[in-house]
């Protein structure tokens, strides 16, 4: 009979055991192709912030990627697959995504990143007590559309006719955007248009008719079409000498003037957190929605001299990256 009991008191202990060592299932849902370097990047950073919590792929953690879900379509096939696989959370980069999962599930936790004004967007009920299945990291206040345009003046002082390109179905919350850059504008002296596009040759309509002024700049909006066509974008932009500020990452790197936007890749280190807290029991709705505190700025110095623009001192020295 004793004997018996101390095999029933261990019984907690073994259960306790068997839950820590059981191997725990997370869905990526990803914005960007999987050969995108800063996707690559963000991968990395997540899988060492879990390492770093205790949850390491192939002994306790296992991850289904789904890459390159820049529309609701992809997304919703990309949301299908992975609730069938049973993830005990889905950690979702981007707009399509976190609201194709809100529409598949109530249940499964949801830790979102790279979503630009999920209250506005009915995502979450609040920063604070966001309520449901969904939490994570939000991306970029309206009032970065100021901020851009700050920087397009510092850098090409001359324009005075500027565009915030974007696409309405990929990325509604861009009107927010320019709603900023509008109000700035008399600051700037300068006049502020929308392009709104939704293929390629609306895109280089666009693009040429902007060109054909003198004093023209451009706007480019994190948007996931424009993400997808950024190179054509790029090269648009300068066959007709336009300088250009991009809210997307990869587009300093690839030829753009310059790139200004959320760290995004130190906002997928800070999900580890959420991701860990959830694992463990936590629930979505208790975790309040993370705003950005760190923000990034590349300048590619080989395009501004192409444009025929020279990058003031102060402005480099404030970069977090150079592009010789």
């Amino acid at each position: 009979f004793i004997a018996g009991l101390g095999s029933a008191a261990a019984w907690p202990v073994v259960a306790r055991a068997q839950q820590a060592d059981r191997v725990r299932r997370i869905g990526w849902l990803d914005l960007f192709p999987e050969d995108d370097l800063g996707a690559q990047a963000r991968n990395i950073a997540f899988r060492q912030g879990m390492e770093k919590l205790g949850w390491i792929v192939g002994r306790n953690l296992v991850i289904d990627y789904r890459w390159g879900v820049f529309d609701v379509a992809r997304a919703r096939a990309a949301a299908a697959e992975l609730l069938n696989l049973a993830p005990d959370v889905i950690m979702s980069g981007g707009t399509p995504g976190a609201l194709a999962l809100q529409q598949a599930t109530r249940t499964v936790p949801i830790v979102f990143a790279i979503v630009s004004e999920p209250v506005t967007q009915g995502i979450v009920a609040s920063l604070a007590h966001p309520g449901g299945n969904l939490t994570g990291f939000s991306y970029m206040e309206p009032s970065i559309g100021a901020k851009w345009l700050e920087l397009l003046k510092e850098i090409a002082p001359q324009v005075a006719r500027v565009a915030l390109m974007f696409n309405p179905d990929s990325s509604p919350y861009s009107q927010l955007y320019y709603q900023s850059i509008e109000a700035a504008a008399p600051k700037f002296n300068v006049q502020t248009i929308t392009a709104q596009v939704r293929g390629r040759g609306e895109i280089e309509q666009a693009i040429t008719m902007l060109g054909r002024e003198q004093d023209g700049g451009l706007i480019l909006s994190p948007d996931s079409f424009i993400y997808t066509n950024r190179k054509l974008i790029i090269d648009l932009a300068a066959r007709h000498r336009l300088p250009a500020v991009f809210g997307i990452p990869s587009t300093a790197t690839d030829g753009g003037l310059i790139f200004y936007c959320v760290d995004i890749v130190d906002s997928y280190r800070q999900a580890t957190v959420y991701v860990d807290r959830i694992l463990k029991g936590a629930r979505p709705a208790d975790l309040p929605v993370q705003q950005p505190t760190k923000f990034s700025l590349t300048i590619n110095v080989k395009t501004a001299k192409a444009l025929g623009i020279t990058v003031p001192p102060t402005l480099l020295a404030r970069a977090d990256e150079v592009i010789e």
